[in-house]
């Protein structure tokens, strides 16, 4: 039998002892989102699996930025919005009783545009960590060589990891940004289009780092990109107007979609 401890990254032991059960799981129920008046998501039912790449997709304005934010209590600083319904994450409702400190420590969140601190690269990837009471050196030594690997930047910058965040390139401050989210060992990863502001090879190496990253935490990404969409992720869900109009296995809704709303929006026809 297997200690908790022994465990993998993102399992854990079911009370039965028998089991291991993935964590960062997200389930969406009956959920409505508004701002003041404005009714910005309408009724989303979403099972978003553990440990695999699951994409949104959607025309601007449609919501998926909205629901991704709602994920990690973001939406809580937007003043009038309200949310109805049940949002869990490995059964426990964010909404109702989970401290949201340790709801963001649990989903971290990777932005459109890069937005290291304006410190070191070190300091960037420790600065988690010390939040959360971690103030030994060797530990934070650990956990930033740690992170950086990860997040596939460490033989970039580990002779430079006194020098400012802010002289790195673009795509290095945006693994930069994973490699931070990654330092607090969180479940779930959000992107909200994490490669939009990058050129190509630098999105390139993001995508290659999500796919190896999926192996230990879910991802759930916010992309314009359908071919980014269709290369890496596992599932997809496509919005239209506040609601998800398809979520399928990301082959199938390519290749077969249920909805004709989902047929025209992939091959061109609005969007």
């Amino acid at each position: 039998m297997q200690h908790p401890e022994s465990l993998p990254k993102n399992c854990r032991q079911n009370k039965y002892w028998n089991l291991e059960e993935k964590m960062g799981n997200f389930k969406i129920k009956d959920m409505d989102l508004y701002y003041s008046d404005f009714h910005a998501l309408k009724d989303i039912n979403l099972d978003i699996p553990s440990t695999k790449i699951t994409a949104f997709i959607g025309p601007s304005g449609c919501g998926k930025s909205t629901l991704l934010k709602s994920l990690n209590r973001m939406n809580d600083l937007v003043e009038g919005c309200k949310i109805t319904g049940e949002v869990t994450l490995d059964g426990e409702n964010i909404y109702k009783g989970m401290d949201v400190n340790t709801l963001r420590k649990r989903v971290g969140m990777v932005f459109q545009k890069p937005n290291p601190f304006p410190m070191s690269i070190y300091d960037n990837i420790a600065y988690g960590p010390r939040t959360h009471g971690i103030h030994k050196k060797a530990e934070l030594d650990e956990i930033v060589e740690r992170s950086l690997k990860q997040a596939a930047i460490w033989d970039e910058v580990k002779d430079r990891l006194k020098k400012s965040a802010l002289g790195m390139s673009g795509g290095q401050q945006q693994r930069l940004c994973i490699a931070r989210a990654l330092a607090v060992e969180p479940d779930v990863l959000l992107m909200d289009e994490p490669t939009s502001a990058l050129d190509p090879i630098s999105t390139s190496k993001i995508e290659d780092l999500a796919v190896d990253l999926k192996d230990k935490y879910t991802i759930i990404m916010v992309t314009h990109n359908m071919q980014q969409a269709a290369r890496i992720s596992d599932n997809t869900a496509f919005f239209l107007l506040g609601e998800v109009v398809e979520f399928d296995n990301t082959e199938k809704l390519f290749a077969n979609p249920s909805d004709k709303r989902t047929e025209d929006y992939i091959t061109g026809r609005f969007g």
